[in-house]
C-alpha cells in the first residue's frame, strides 16, 4: 500500500513537472511572439514616419486662405418692440383637432427641492513616470494637473520656416517618447468629461507647458499628437508664423480656412486670438491613419472645479413679481468663451452645466405646476423677454457672437438667438414640450407643438403644427410674430439630438 502511494506520488509530480515544462515553453513562445507582434508593429511606426518625413519636404504649395463664413449679414433690431396681448387677432387661424386641456399638474412633475449636483472635483489620472522625464503642472480650468514628458520632444525650430524645417521636425518628433504623453492626456479625457474641442485645449495647455515661449513650436506639437491620436490635423506656414489647421465635422463661422481635398480646414485660434493667415504654404495629403475630423457638439460639460458667480434676475406675469436666483460656473463660462461660432441648431442641443441647470429648473418648476400648457408657456415667454436686457452682439462684443445657455446666464445682455436657445432649453427640460427655432431674415424665434389646440401665428413643419412663441418680443404671448417679420416665412431649425 505505502508503495502504491510513492508511485502515485512519483506520477503526480512527474505530471506537474511536465506541465511546468509546456507553460514555460507556452509562455517562452507567447512572449517570443509579443515581441515578434511590438517589434513589427514599431517598424511600421517608423516606415510610417519615414515615409511621411519624405513626403514633408516635397509636397507643399502656396495658397490663399478664404475668409470665415458669416451666418447673416441682414442686421438685428437695434430695439424690440413692446407687444399689447390683448386683443390679438391671430394671423393665422389653422386650430388643430381640439382635445381635452392639460393641466401641468396632468405631468409627471419631479420633486419641487431637486438637489443641486456639484461636479466632485476631478483626481487626475495618474502620471506616467518617464526613466528621465521632466514634469509639468497646469491648471485646466480649476483643475491641477500633473504630466511627465520626455525631454526629446522639445526641439528647437530651425531658423528658416520651410519644409525641409518641417520635415525635420516631424523626424525628431517620432523619434522621442510620445506614446507616454498621449497615454497621459487619453487618461485624463474621461475624467473631465471632453469632447474634441475640450481636448484639443488640454493638448495646448500640455504644450504651452512644454514650449512657453515658442509659439511656433507649440502648434508644431499639438499636430503632431491629434496625427498621432488619428485626427486629420495639418499645419500651414509663413515666412514667421505656424499655423494649426483643424478639420470639424460640423460647418464653423467667422473662422479663415482652406478647402483641401473637398474637407475646409479652419485656422482657429486656441489662445483667444483670431488668427489671419493670408498667403501661405501647405502639403496635400495626410499622415497614414490620421482621418477624423473634430466633432465640435457640445455633447458633454466640462468637468471643472467649479467657481460660482451670483446673478438675480426680475420678472412680473399675470400682476405677480418673481425673484430667480442664477449661479454660474465662470471656469464653464471660460471654456465656452474658446468656442469657435457654429450653426445656430448646434446651440440649442448643447448641455448645461448640471448645478447650473437644476439650481434654475427646481425655481420655476413649482411656477408652471397647474397651469394650462399655453399658460405655463407664457409664464417662460415673460421670464425670458422681460428678465434679460436686450442689445445685439455687435453693441456687446463688436461682432457676431451665439451664446450657449451657460452664457446668456452670465452675460449682462443678450439678443435673440440667444434668448430662443435658452428659451427652448427651458421648454425641453420643465414641459418636455417638441420646439423649433424660426429663422428670419436678422432674427430668430421659436415655435412649439403643443398638445392642445392653440390659437395663433403658426408653421407647419412636417405636417405638425408648431406656434409661434417669440422670447425676444416684448410680452408676447403664445402665437404672437415681432411685426416686422410677420410677412417673412421663417427657415425652420430642426433641433435633434
Amino acid at each position: 500500500m505505502k508503495q502504491l502511494k510513492l508511485l502515485s506520488y512519483g506520477f503526480l509530480f512527474m505530471s506537474v513537472m511536465q506541465c511546468a515544462t509546456v507553460g514555460a515553453n507556452n509562455r517562452s513562445e507567447f512572449e517570443q511572439w509579443l515581441q515578434q507582434e511590438t517589434s513589427s508593429f514599431q517598424e511600421y511606426k517608423d516606415k510610417r514616419d519615414r515615409e511621411f518625413t519624405q513626403f514633408l519636404k516635397t509636397q507643399w504649395r502656396e495658397m490663399q486662405t478664404f475668409q470665415g463664413l458669416v451666418r447673416d449679414e441682414t442686421p438685428k433690431p437695434v430695439s424690440i418692440p413692446v407687444a399689447k396681448p390683448e386683443p390679438h387677432i391671430p394671423i393665422v387661424e389653422k386650430i388643430i383637432a381640439e382635445k381635452p386641456i392639460k393641466k401641468i399638474s396632468d405631468f409627471k412633475i419631479p420633486p419641487k427641492k431637486l438637489p443641486v449636483q456639484k461636479p466632485e472635483p476631478v483626481k487626475p489620472a495618474p502620471v506616467v513616470r518617464l526613466p528621465q522625464g521632466q514634469k509639468i503642472q497646469l491648471n485646466f480650468y480649476g483643475q491641477t494637473l500633473a504630466f511627465s514628458y520626455d525631454p526629446k520632444l522639445k526641439i528647437r525650430l530651425a531658423d528658416s520656416i520651410n519644409e525641409n524645417a518641417m520635415s525635420r521636425h516631424w523626424s525628431e518628433l517620432s523619434k522621442a517618447d510620445y506614446e507616454s504623453l498621449i497615454k497621459q492626456l487619453q487618461q485624463q479625457r474621461n475624467p473631465l468629461q471632453l469632447n474634441d474641442w475640450a481636448y484639443v485645449l488640454l493638448i495646448h495647455e500640455v504644450a504651452g507647458k512644454i514650449y512657453p515661449a515658442q509659439q511656433n513650436e507649440r502648434m508644431l506639437l499639438i499636430w503632431f499628437v491629434l496625427a498621432k491620436e488619428g485626427y486629420s490635423a495639418r499645419i500651414a506656414y509663413d515666412d514667421n508664423q505656424v499655423y494649426l489647421l483643424l478639420p470639424a465635422e460640423q460647418q464653423l463661422y467667422a473662422a479663415p480656412y482652406f478647402t483641401l481635398d473637398g474637407i475646409r480646414y479652419y485656422a482657429l485660434g486656441l489662445e483667444g486670438v483670431k488668427q489671419n493667415p493670408g498667403k501661405v504654404f501647405t502639403y496635400d495629403g495626410q499622415y497614414q491613419g490620421a482621418s477624423k475630423l473634430l466633432n465640435m457638439r457640445l455633447d458633454k460639460t466640462i468637468n471643472t472645479q467649479r467657481k460660482q458667480q451670483n446673478r438675480q434676475f426680475k420678472f412680473v406675469f399675470q400682476g405677480r413679481h418673481y425673484l430667480i436666483n442664477a449661479e454660474n460656473d465662470l471656469y464653464t463660462v471660460d471654456f465656452l468663451k474658446t468656442y469657435p461660432q457654429m450653426d445656430i441648431a448646434l446651440y440649442y442641443v448643447a448641455e448645461v452645466n448640471t448645478a447650473t441647470g437644476n439650481l434654475l429648473l427646481e425655481q420655476l418648476r413649482p411656477l408652471l405646476v397647474g397651469r394650462s400648457e399655453q399658460e405655463a408657456v407664457n409664464l417662460l415667454l415673460r421670464f425670458v423677454q422681460t428678465a434679460f436686457p436686450y442689445k445685439t452682439d455687435e453693441s456687446q462684443f463688436g461682432v457676431e457672437n451665439y451664446l450657449f445657455p451657460e452664457e446668456t446666464l452670465y452675460y449682462p445682455y443678450s439678443d435673440c438667438e440667444d434668448r430662443s436657445v435658452f428659451f427652448a432649453w427651458l421648454v425641453r427640460n420643465l414641459l418636455g414640450l417638441d420646439i423649433v427655432g424660426l429663422d428670419y431674415p436678422g432674427h430668430i424665434a421659436a415655435a412649439i407643438r403643443f398638445n392642445q389646440a392653440v390659437k395663433g401665428d403658426g408653421v407647419d413643419v412636417n405636417g405638425r403644427r408648431f406656434v409661434v412663441t417669440d422670447p425676444t418680443y416684448i410680452n408676447a404671448t403664445v402665437g404672437m410674430t415681432m411685426p416686422a417679420y410677420r410677412n417673412h416665412s421663417p427657415k425652420i431649425i430642426d433641433i435633434v439630438f
